[in-house]
């Protein structure tokens, strides 16, 4: 049986309240990851994920999505090209990226558990200020951007948005800054300001049995362009 510790993710007090927004009920590049690997997959057209991403002057799409369970992504890439967009397993007459329609072969009794938890999931918004993340499920959802964080911060946190609530999970101002390009030592790194992870039900970091978002039955990974 699963445990997780007391402890919740590190809360929202570190910013100010005005952060967190209510949002309406439910309505009417290669994606490479520290812990997956960088596995490589083919993308739509016959294009390589990472020319989908980094094709030079391309702003046909705002961002793409990846869905993930556990180390396996299941389905293609969702490039996404209207300001906002609603990411669902469940959602009536719902008109978006459906992860319900995705052929998974995953057999995890945790898997299925908590893929039927999704419901009528998040909404990506794209606004002025950055793009927001909306959850609609009725269930928590945990996001790791390093937008959301000190800039001087090694380590990312994990922030744990309820149902009904909304983060702003990345900021393009902050994400261009974060970039350091005369950091030596930064650049010996992977750069990951451009990506946001997105788990459904299921915490990981510090404060959770899981360590890895690879651990996590049902998670988004969101690539955002360069505007």
């Amino acid at each position: 049986m699963e445990t997780e510790l007391e402890s919740p993710p590190p809360p929202y007090s570190r910013y100010p309240m005005d952060f967190l927004k209510p949002t309406a009920d439910c309505p009417d590049a290669v994606p490479s990851s520290d812990e997956t690997g960088g596995t490589n997959y083919l993308a739509p057209g016959g294009l390589s994920d990472s020319q989908l991403l980094l094709e030079p002057g391309d702003r046909s799409h705002w961002c793409v999505v990846a869905y993930w369970e556990e180390k396996t992504r299941v389905g293609r890439l969702y490039c996404v090209q209207e300001p906002s967009l609603d990411i669902f397993y469940d959602l009536p007459q719902g008109n978006g990226f459906c992860l319900g329609q995705l052929n998974s072969d995953n057999k995890s009794q945790l898997v299925q558990k908590v893929r039927s938890k999704i419901g009528c999931g998040i909404q990506l918004t794209r606004e002025v200020d950055g793009v927001w993340v909306y959850n609609r499920s009725s269930y928590p959802i945990f996001i790791k951007s390093a937008t959301l964080d000190n800039p001087d911060s090694r380590t990312l946190l994990v922030h744990k948005v309820f149902p009904g609530f909304s983060i702003k999970a990345f900021d393009y101002e902050k994400a261009y800054s974060l970039q350091r390009p005369n950091d030596h030592e930064f650049m010996q790194q992977p750069w990951t300001g451009f990506t946001v992870q997105i788990s459904f039900v299921k915490g990981w970091g510090q404060c959770y049995t899981r360590q890895f978002i690879s651990s996590c039955p049902c998670w988004l990974e969101v690539i955002f362009n360069s505007r």
